[in-house]
């Protein structure tokens, strides 16, 4: 592991020693999932279902705060098996950057409509891919949301930042936000992001400590809302799984860790470290 900071490694204590009442958040693709070309070819790291059953029962809960379907989240990561195996703890996932839940303790899935201008937007979307030559760009329907991958083209940097701009104007014509990724922009309803999810989970929880693993531009604003937290006095930890394509959360983390093989590392070192705290 390697903390950027005295601080950062202080600030791991603190979290390992108010666990019980710290929820743990976690990013899924780049963060408990490796990056691949295909969304629908994910996987949870190998070591990720036994990490969580072993960190669960000893924080105040879990969460997936994620850009993807939950739904999709918790079949990818066999999250039921997961809960099966659990006598206590519990785990969450905030779907589409906290529209949609799904909890252990109910095992219920909550959606709410897709917003008004999302089925108009993407009509247009085979015209306005075309006219930034990126007509071959993948794009997923997410239900209440849509995403365009550039991952498979050619030039998928290249392209992106062509897209970025005429998809963040059509958004807006249509009263819809943008989220830009690792090689893929979605377009949501507004109003909801990953900071208003960790906010949200961390007041509905009645939690102290907060930890938030992420990788990529849209988990800036869980960095930030977990920030507030600590400056509000509460003990929270701010990890960025690194990798070669992005860079944007390492100034904003106490810690960086090799991709999700590190952050399932750190995750086992806490857990270890909360039962040792115990004996």
């Amino acid at each position: 592991m390697e903390f950027r900071s005295p601080e950062g490694r202080e600030r791991y204590d603190a979290v390992a020693a108010a666990a019980a009442n710290t929820v743990v958040g976690l990013d899924f693709d780049g963060v408990l999932s490796p990056i691949v070309e295909d969304p629908a070819a994910a996987a949870i790291h190998p070591d990720g279902p036994g990490v969580l059953a072993e960190l669960a029962p000893l924080v105040r809960a879990v969460a997936v705060i994620t850009g993807r379907p939950a739904r999709q989240v918790v079949s990818l990561a066999g999250l039921e098996g997961v809960a099966e195996t659990l006598d206590s703890g519990r785990l969450f996932v905030l779907g589409q950057y906290g529209n949609e839940r799904w909890s252990s303790t109910t095992g219920s899935f909550t959606s709410p409509e897709p917003p008004a201008g999302l089925e108009r937007l993407v009509a247009q979307l085979p015209d306005l891919l075309a006219s930034c030559a990126a007509a071959d760009a993948f794009v997923e329907d997410k239900g209440i949301a849509v995403a365009v991958h550039t991952r498979r083209l050619p030039e998928p940097q290249a392209a992106f930042e062509r897209l970025l701009p005429a998809l963040s104007a059509a958004a807006r014509r249509h009263d819809l936000a943008v989220e830009p990724g690792r090689m893929v922009i979605e377009i949501r309803a507004p109003g909801m992001d990953k900071g208003q999810a960790v906010r949200t989970l961390h007041s509905e929880l009645g939690a102290d400590g907060f930890v938030f693993a992420g990788d990529d531009l849209g988990d800036v604003k869980a960095f930030e809302a977990v920030t507030s937290l600590r400056e509000a006095g509460h003990p929270t930890l701010l990890v960025c799984s690194g990798s070669e394509e992005q860079h944007a959360l390492v100034e904003l983390s106490d810690l960086v860790v090799d991709g999700p093989a590190g952050v399932l590392r750190l995750l086992a070192r806490l857990s270890r470290d909360v039962r040792a705290r115990a004996c």
